[in-house]
């Protein structure tokens, strides 16, 4: 009786919660992995968190204490920060918001600060992007894999108008695409031909896009990341139809601050989505020190570069790690996470997404490793996982990794690997053949873990319900 009185949205399903996704995370908070106090516990690799700078940021902090109203240097605005601010944002937020996003996309665009509307986070940003822009019953479009909530896993115009077409035999109307931009869960990025024909594609249907950037400064090699606002600025193609998602969780690796960003190039989108973003405030506290921390340029310049190069780093290592007992990677440059290939650990001649949840299973009971199935992220063929590697240290990441090369030894019978991680980095192989690499080829062998063709077939599009 308690249910009949809620509404539909809180009585279904809509978050995914009960999805392999979420109980992963469920596993993890259950038994969490502690170096010292619970070193058999379960390590998080499906939280895309990046934690590999936090030491950059409090340095920033311990150097420039006015910056937070907590400190005696700042406690002088702690009475204008309390008081009621108006919902557009500061104004100094915001124009060092734009700044920061313009360095993010190497300065080969500009962002007006007046066209930046704040919400709760990208997942608020989202929720305000459907409000505006879609009714009960319409839909977007929404390539696979994506986050929860092939040929070579690109997005293809074809894929495109299959899917719309399918919708329109639903008879069902369809609002916009939504595309990640790099990918999650990919860690690729999508390239100049590939958005011009994307922008081409809504064009043509008359439907807006959605582009969701947050992962824009976490490209760390190349090919550089290509900001839909470059092509819309050099191509000829309707802007009222074009919106960004933006947020400060994945560049930064601050989400638990809950910034988050819209930037609509349609006036009307810019208003409306300001006036609903009273229901998702950035706190005037955090923009405050947001606004200190992003106007300083010298700052700015040296985060991003030694992020880059820390996330670089730990992709290599990871891979490399995990090259040795024979699992690839698909090649990426980008995100907080490697799309990892286990199918050859699922043994079904014909392998279905049931056979990959039972290996995930054990990837998590047994191996202790949260690691995300890529049929939570509709991920067309099974086999294939998300893992995160920006959200730990350099030693819970090595622990890691031996988990997952003794679980690989102990099913495929694999000679055991012995691998050095002090001094001069070495591995013996031992399969038969012996495989020694020395330190001098480190950084040749550490690419060839990554493959270009994982081989899968074009996925269909789903269409995701606004409500």
């Amino acid at each position: 009786m308690v249910g009949a009185l809620l509404s539909k949205i809180a009585q279904g399903n809509g978050h995914g919660e009960e999805s392999a996704y979420f109980d992963g995370w469920k596993a993890y908070e259950n038994d969490p992995f502690n170096p010292t106090s619970n070193p058999h516990g379960v390590i998080q690799m499906g939280l895309a968190e990046n934690q590999l700078c936090f030491d950059l940021v409090r340095e920033w902090i311990l150097k420039n204490p006015a910056a937070s109203i907590c400190t005696v240097e700042g406690v002088k605005d702690f009475q204008d920060t309390a008081i009621f601010q108006d919902y557009h944002g500061l104004p100094e937020f915001r124009n060092a918001v734009a700044r920061f996003m313009e360095k993010v996309r190497g300065n080969r665009v500009k962002f007006d600060p007046n066209r930046i509307v704040m919400s709760g986070g990208a997942t608020g940003a989202h929720e305000l992007m459907a409000f505006c822009l879609a009714d009960p019953d319409d839909a977007f479009l929404v390539p696979t894999p994506y986050y929860p909530g092939s040929n070579d896993f690109k997005i293809t115009r074809s894929a495109l108008e299959e899917a719309y077409n399918h919708a329109q035999e639903a008879k069902i109307k369809v609002k916009g695409l939504l595309i990640t931009n790099p990918s999650n869960p990919l860690g690729t990025v999508l390239d100049k031909e590939t958005l011009t024909s994307i922008l081409a594609f809504t064009h043509e249907k008359n439907i807006h896009l959605v582009c969701d950037e947050i992962y824009g400064a976490t490209v760390f090699g190349p090919p550089d990341f290509t900001s839909i606002s470059e092509i819309v600025t050099h191509e000829n193609h309707k802007p009222e139809l074009i919106h960004l998602v933006y947020s400060l969780s994945k560049d930064l690796g601050f989400p638990g601050f809950r910034v988050g960003i819209v930037y609509s190039y349609n006036d009307d989108v810019v208003n409306c989505a300001r006036k609903m973003s009273s229901f998702g405030l950035v706190s005037t506290q955090t923009q405050k020190l947001i606004a200190s921390m992003l106007s300083d340029k010298v700052f700015v310049e040296m985060f991003l570069e030694e992020s880059r190069k820390r996330l670089a780093r730990r992709h290599k290592l990871f891979t490399w790690g995990l090259s040795i007992v024979g699992i690839h990677c698909l090649r990426s440059n980008g995100g907080l996470f490697v799309w990892m290939d286990l199918r050859h650990l699922i043994k079904d001649l014909n392998p279905t997404v049931e056979a990959e949840l039972a290996l995930w299973k054990v990837i998590i009971n047994e191996v202790k490793i949260n690691v995300s199935p890529g049929s939570s992220f509709h991920c067309s063929e099974p086999g294939w996982f998300r893992v995160c590697i920006a959200n730990m240290s350099d030693d819970t990441m090595e622990v890691a990794l031996t988990r997952i090369r003794n679980f690989v030894v102990q099913k495929t019978g694999m000679v055991k690997p012995h691998v050095l991680t002090s001094g001069k980095r070495k591995c013996t192989w031992q399969n038969k053949l012996q495989l020694r690499l020395s330190s001098k080829r480190l950084e040749d062998i550490m690419g060839v873990s990554q493959i270009g063709s994982p081989h899968s077939p074009l996925p269909q599009s789903p269409l995701v319900r606004a409500t």
